[in-house]
């Protein structure tokens, strides 16, 4: 209920809490948020929440959409797009940046400015850049809404690979070997790509070949290659480069992939059961096209000892905890041949398409996704913004 936020107001607390679903956005991720989103519109509790869809077009506009989970599915092999669904192709939302004013405004060129009423949370199902790298949850500590999710450093820590790691290796957490390329290691003169290049053959000849090679801030598998040896390389790097100037470049770990999604209840985070990600035989690795187009599935639960089961769960927690997160993660680990879990890395705002592990792991503990979403719309309201 709204009201377990002491700053709402009493009419606020009359009221159904009033949801805005933020999707889509500027990172190349933007069909996926938009799947997200069309999940989360058709599961949420309209009888306890009054929701808002708001979609963010690829060149960064805020625009109203239309209220249809159908429109915003992947058919067939096409992805879908926040400007196939917008009300207008120039009309505009704002929300306010004063703390004290949370009502949202749509404006139309040559139209007077129509307000549609106070939001209470904003639900942002924004994947990568300019949404789940805590920019979005920046501007919403302005205005003074509350979200779901991880605030502003734990989103930035889960977006970027190379400090996720550095966070994790100062909590004593296992990771995996890697190494980084800055954008200004391209900048430093003729001779930079051949300095890269070196930096990356060192890498390979201390720890092996194949390598992945991808963006250090993007998701969903966007821009990743397996490189098996010297040829591929510079057109993994560009490929990775074309999504992020600053590239991480990660050894094969040889072992199981197995996730586990962490969710935040009232007394605290709890990790639900785990999930493995199998090989997938069509493809090199479990890339964009094997989560999304070819519905690649994951073994829920994963085939694990109980003692296996309860190290990955306590790890999750812990590193949800070690990036000071909020609301939700979903933790993704390397079960080694050697029996020891490394963690790759975490997603804090992860998928909640129809196949998405995340919602498939919490059905599996016994949280529904109507349940799922009700738990991530009620810890936001229970926390103000700011300092906490």
């Amino acid at each position: 209920m709204s009201s377990e936020n002491p700053s709402q107001s009493p009419e606020q607390q009359l009221r159904k809490p009033r949801v805005a679903v933020v999707f889509g956005g500027r990172s190349s991720e933007h069909a996926i948020s938009v799947v997200t989103a069309g999940a989360v519109l058709r599961s949420i509790d309209r009888t306890k929440y009054d929701v808002l869809p708001i979609g963010i077009t690829t060149d960064g506009r805020w625009a109203l959409t239309a209220d249809d989970p159908e429109r915003m599915a992947i058919a067939g092999r096409t992805l879908p797009s926040v400007e196939q669904i917008a009300e207008s192709t120039d009309g505009t939302v704002v929300l306010s940046a004063d703390p004290g004013n949370r009502e949202v405004v749509y404006s139309e060129p040559g139209s007077v400015p129509k307000a549609l009423g106070e939001v209470d949370v904003v639900f942002p199902v924004l994947h990568g850049p300019y949404g789940e790298d805590g920019t979005l949850q920046g501007l919403l500590e302005l205005s003074g809404v509350p979200y779901v999710g991880a605030g502003v450093l734990a989103s930035a820590v889960g977006q970027d690979k190379e400090y996720m790691k550095r966070v994790f290796t100062s909590f004593g957490l296992p990771v995996g070997p890697y190494v980084v390329i800055r954008p200004r290691e391209w900048e430093r003169g003729a001779d930079a790509a051949a300095a890269v290049r070196k930096k990356i053959v060192d890498f390979a000849g201390e720890h092996g070949w194949p390598l992945f090679v991808k963006p250090a801030r993007a998701g969903s598998s966007v821009g990743i290659s397996k490189v098996d040896d010297l040829a591929g390389l510079d057109e993994a790097i560009a490929e990775a480069r074309r999504h992020d100037p600053k590239i991480l470049v990660e050894s094969l770990l040889r072992g199981r992939e197995i996730e586990c999604g962490v969710l935040e209840f009232e007394d605290g985070p709890r990790a639900s059961v785990p999930a493995e990600i199998p090989p997938v035989t069509a493809h090199d690795f479990y890339d964009f096209e094997a989560k999304y187009i070819d519905s690649a599935t994951g073994l829920v639960p994963a085939p694990l000892t109980e003692e296996q089961t309860a190290e990955v769960r306590r790890l999750a927690v812990e590193a949800f905890e070690a990036a000071s997160c909020e609301g939700l993660v979903r933790a993704d680990f390397f079960l080694t041949e050697d029996g020891g879990f490394v963690i790759n890395e975490i997603n804090t705002m992860p998928g909640f398409t129809p196949i998405s592990m995340y919602p498939r792991m919490w059905q599996e503990s016994g949280v529904a996704y109507a349940e799922l979403i009700d738990v991530l719309i009620r810890a936001a309201l229970r926390r103000s913004t700011g300092l906490r």
